[in-house]
């Protein structure tokens, strides 16, 4: 069975509904969004047009439809999963100490790979979850994580605040999940690494469509660079323009690669847009004020010189990670991360995550998308 990405959120639900559990929300005017506690509490997709409409969530059918645990990876799909960051360096999850930083040696920690989150509490439009597991870092200090995840619908009102202009003629569907982190065990320290929450959204491949992502303008030299484009090594530049004040990337699922902007950069919204759909997706979060004097941990796949100088929004097109070796996808993601926890015994950090889908006509959109990314939606079209 391929994978999900050209099917109705009717088609998805179906999939899910026969290879686990799931929590639906339903909203106004066909809103639809699956929940799957089992699948360590991820959005797995969603609807603007109720069960005839467009899915939103990539959702890798195999696997789903198998019911096997992949300890390197359970990649089930979804449009909002919790990790915890680093990725990588002397302070990342995903590696061993000793372990070079490749994919031959890349797990994801079994804490937040595997295992169902209980529901805590549920109706219509919202659903708790929470979870408890330990994890353990390259450097080998040990996190015991106490994690509570709520799904709540946003409902028209919330979306024309959170983007900062009326909605005018567009369907929409929109979640946001409140992600709450608390130590459960002794104090985490800088001296043996800390976590940060990663919410990670995977959606379905746009062959013409862009990942959009507006950033704090100004001098390189004292701001750094508009971005990280080299993840996985060079980046071609038809693949990210950056542009006054906003970035493009290809989001098409054909090119392994990866973005990123630090919180010197950072706005605190990013997204993508469809022209052959006319849906523009606004994600946004709780970015902190003066997000520049905050530690962030950092994901690069090496030793780092400063492990708490990385990214706060990131972007990840799926592709080959060398040629006939196969993918995991094809997807791209859209990514958001918190500040890192240096977190006391039972202190919490929170981080939202707000994830909307617009459809319409150009013009209506391009309303929504000059107040949340500065750029003119048109042009793209």
């Amino acid at each position: 069975m391929p994978a999900q990405t050209d099917s109705t959120y009717a088609q998805d639900l179906h999939l899910l509904n026969d290879n686990t559990d799931t929590v639906e929300l339903v909203g106004d005017a066909g809103a639809r969004v699956t929940v799957a506690p089992a699948f360590q509490g991820r959005v797995m997709t969603s609807t603007l047009a109720g069960q005839d409409g467009a899915s939103f969530g990539w959702l890798n059918a195999e696997v789903i439809a198998a019911g096997a645990e992949d300890e390197t990876f359970n990649n089930y799909g979804g449009e909002d999963r919790f990790w915890l960051g680093p990725e990588a360096g002397q302070f990342g999850l995903f590696f061993t100490d000793g372990e070079p930083f490749d994919l031959d040696h890349w797990k994801t920690p079994a804490g937040f790979n595997s295992g169902a989150y209980e529901i805590a509490a549920q109706n219509d439009t919202s659903v708790a979850m929470q979870r408890r597991f330990d994890v353990a870092n390259y450097s080998g200090a040990t996190f015991a994580c106490d994690v509570s995840r709520t799904v709540n619908l946003i409902d028209r009102t919330k979306a024309a605040q959170l983007v900062g202009a009326p909605l005018g003629d567009v369907s929409m569907v929109g979640f946001e999940s409140v992600n709450v982190l608390t130590n459960a065990g002794p104090a985490w320290s800088t001296d043996t690494g800390l976590v940060s929450i990663w919410i990670l959204g995977q959606y379905k491949p746009l062959p013409r469509g862009k990942v959009i992502v507006p950033f704090v303008t100004g001098d390189d030299a004292r701001l750094g660079p508009a971005a990280t484009t080299d993840y996985f090594g060079p980046l071609p530049p038809e693949r990210c323009r950056i542009g006054d004040g906003h970035l493009l990337f290809a989001c098409d699922g054909r090119f392994r690669s990866k973005i990123g902007v630090s919180p010197a950069r950072a706005k605190n919204a990013l997204g993508s847009f469809d022209p052959d759909a006319g849906v523009l997706t606004v994600v946004t979060f709780n970015l902190p004020a003066e997000a520049s004097g905050w530690a962030y941990v950092n994901s690069l796949w090496e030793v780092q010189d400063n492990p708490f100088a990385g990214d706060v929004v990131n972007s990840y097109n799926d592709g080959e990670a060398a040629p006939g070796a196969g993918q995991l996808g094809p997807f791209y993601e859209i990514e958001t991360s918190s500040p890192a926890a240096k977190l006391g015994p039972r202190e919490f950090i929170t981080h939202l995550h707000q994830t909307m889908h617009f459809a319409g006509e150009t013009d209506a959109l391009a309303a929504l998308a000059g107040p949340a990314f500065g750029v003119d939606l048109a042009s793209l079209a």
